[in-house]
């Protein structure tokens, strides 16, 4: 068997990837990631694990039975140059380190520490101890926390919320948040009523037709000038420049974005949209990292590894 391995991420567990393998499996590393280089190493291979995999990929490979992206989603397989038979897998272990990013987030934004730092740079001690104008800020507890999807990630979350005194409310396509404790959960025709509620809300649903610019002007609008907007679902569920308008008039408070409109080269260099998210003050802008820990890819690795040892021959 010949496995061709095209995500970075990987790398780092190479000594635990390759000994999950069956035994005398060929790996062969595409490192930075080199699209002709993984063409001309595709003419034999069996499988190829990474996120990025071109219709011209799967033209060149006549024998692969698998293409497993060490992650979540599929968003750039294009599967336009694969046969029928080909398995195309995801894995998850994401949901413990993205819940983290969603806590400390929304911590981060409704205690107000982007803008002390901001300030403190500058020699100003911005806190009500110093100056009475300034309101004393909101702890988690009391916190109304709606999500907008909740899956994984979604319960992740709110297991790390319940633990701080919030309180929890969901939408989802089903309707359905399968959770005792929750205050309440409905479907997505409730949308507004859950930005009404909320002080925080996160945003995990998966991206398709329907759910695409899900949330807009109107939405945002009733989140309210105290609330919060925690993205790492996919940047497109919420519009684009609804949102821009939305910090940059504080029609909301602030936001945590994980997840983006637009996309870098393979180098990492690119901007993540066309408007200027970067001047506004109240935004903490990642780079789709909320996930991205070693715990994560440890059980990647693992999930990938068994899915190829599990791979019957065709």
């Amino acid at each position: 068997m010949k496995v061709v391995v095209g995500d970075r991420n990987v790398l780092p567990h190479r000594e635990q990837f390759e000994k999950g393998l069956p035994a005398g499996t060929e790996v062969v590393w595409v490192v930075p990631f080199d699209e002709a280089l993984a063409i001309k190493e595709l003419a034999d291979a069996d499988v190829y694990v990474g996120g990025r995999f071109s219709a011209a990929m799967g033209a060149a490979a006549p024998t692969l039975k698998m293409v497993h992206v060490a992650g979540a989603g599929t968003d750039n397989v294009d599967r336009s140059g694969l046969g029928p038979d080909v398995q195309v897998c995801t894995t998850f272990h994401h949901e413990n380190s993205i819940a983290e990013y969603v806590v400390a987030a929304t911590v981060m934004l409704r205690r107000k520490f982007l803008k002390q730092d901001a300030a403190l740079r500058t020699g100003v001690f911005q806190t009500s101890v110093y100056d009475p104008a300034i309101p004393q800020p909101l702890s988690l507890s009391g916190a109304r926390i709606g999500f907008v999807g909740f899956g994984h990630i979604g319960r992740r979350a709110w297991t790390l919320f319940e633990a701080y005194g919030a309180h929890g409310a969901a939408v989802t396509g089903s309707g359905n948040a399968a959770s005792e404790t929750l205050e309440w959960s409905a479907d997505t025709s409730w949308l507004g009523t859950l930005m009404d509620w909320a002080d925080v809300v996160v945003v995990s649903a998966p991206l398709n037709e329907k759910t695409r610019s899900m949330i807009g002007a109107e939405e945002l609008k009733r989140l309210g000038s105290d609330g919060i907007l925690v993205n790492v679902g996919r940047g497109p569920l919420v519009q684009e420049q609804a949102l821009f308008d939305a910090l940059s008039d504080n029609t909301i408070a602030g936001a945590a974005i994980d997840v983006w409109y637009q996309y870098p080269n393979p180098e990492g260099q690119g901007s993540p949209s066309a408007l200027p998210f970067a001047d506004l003050p109240n935004i903490l802008m990642t780079p789709h990292s909320s996930g991205v820990t070693h715990h994560t890819f440890v059980g990647r690795v693992g999930d990938i590894a068994s899915n190829i040892s599990g791979l019957r021959p065709m």
